[in-house]
């Protein structure tokens, strides 16, 4: 009799991803070995005119793209206008350091644009908080990896690992991002799914716009499951993406009133919205072989779920036992 597969214990650690069978990219004396593109040697001289200094050009030796190693003039760059905002714990720890060491080791990453109002030529899409640490130590110039292609500072969620994002942060990315992509070409949300990682990301990135303070994480499980990339070009599609977020905003205005409600009865815990929407999740305890529901679907047997259900039937112990996470 062939044995039972035990459940994963809650908590272990996940398995590493399997070395692969062969090795592949370039090896180390490749990386500058091959002729240089045009649009490389271009960049170059458009760097130079700028007033910044080219170090190096190479491939990079996972994917073979073609890499520039400069030193830019600081005033020349900004962050991309759709991420989020600095912290300010983070630059103040990094000044500190910096003027300590006296060193700057770790290149930003950048691309070359087209110049703005300011003169500005340069965005970087990871490297906001050594870009602002080294301007407010009064550095002139600042040393940077240039992308030749430019679609890459649309890639910050895959590239910035600077600091860890969290929810809200993630889902103001997305959709500043989606907002500015929008008014360039006719391509859909799918085409830039890795750009945007995930379609529950829009949705709550137009909620956040709406509410700062929106409990987006009470429901991104259950968005991440129902909402989907749409098939449409992203000018057409973000009136959906709007009536979305406004269905979502809706059923958290229901989920806030129940919550008044346990409140009201004596019932205090940083669960209780968490609490709420777990008891309205209409995908919670649904079998693995039933057909997906759509997000239409969802948002609607949850809202018919918030209306019936009835604070004054739930009791303490069923508060204990539903655990899971406070909202943000």
């Amino acid at each position: 009799m062939a044995e039972k597969k035990t459940k994963k214990a809650a908590g272990a650690p996940k398995k590493r991803r399997k070395l692969a069978g062969k090795s592949i990219g370039l090896e180390p004396k490749e990386l500058t070995s091959a002729p240089k593109p045009n649009n490389v040697s271009d960049l170059e001289n458009l760097i130079e005119q700028d007033g910044g200094k080219v170090l190096a050009s190479y491939q990079e030796g996972f994917g073979g793209h073609w890499l520039i190693l400069a030193a830019l003039p600081i005033a020349q760059i900004e962050p991309t206008p759709y991420q989020r905002n600095l912290s300010d714990a983070h630059v103040r720890k990094l000044e500190s350091v910096l003027a300590k060491l006296g060193r700057f080791l770790d290149p930003i990453i950048v691309v070359r644009g087209k110049e703005n109002e300011r003169g500005i030529k340069y965005w970087t899409p990871n490297g906001n908080h050594r870009l602002s640490a080294m301007r407010t130590l009064g550095a002139k110039a600042i040393t940077a990896i240039v992308v030749p292609e430019e679609s890459t500072a649309y890639q910050i969620l895959a590239l910035n690992t600077e600091k860890a994002h969290n929810l809200r942060e993630r889902a103001l990315e997305v959709i500043k991002m989606y907002q500015e992509l929008s008014t360039i070409d006719e391509a859909t949300e799918e085409n830039y799914a890795l750009e945007f990682e995930e379609a529950a990301l829009i949705t709550l990135g137009l909620c956040y716009l709406e509410r700062s303070r929106f409990s987006g994480g009470a429901y991104h499980p259950i968005l991440r499951r129902g909402d989907e990339f749409l098939k449409k070009s992203l000018k057409t599609a973000l009136p959906i993406r709007q009536e979305r977020a406004k269905a979502v905003m809706e059923l958290d205005d229901l989920v806030v009133q129940k919550v008044e409600g346990l409140k009201a009865k004596g019932l205090t815990s940083p669960y209780l919205k968490s609490f709420v929407v777990a008891r309205i999740n209409p995908i919670r305890f649904r079998p693995k072989d039933a057909a997906p529901l759509s997000f239409d679907e969802i948002m609607d047997r949850m809202t018919k779920a918030a209306a019936k259900l009835n604070v004054e039937k739930v009791k303490v112990e069923d508060l204990a036992k539903s655990g899971g996470a406070p909202e943000d």
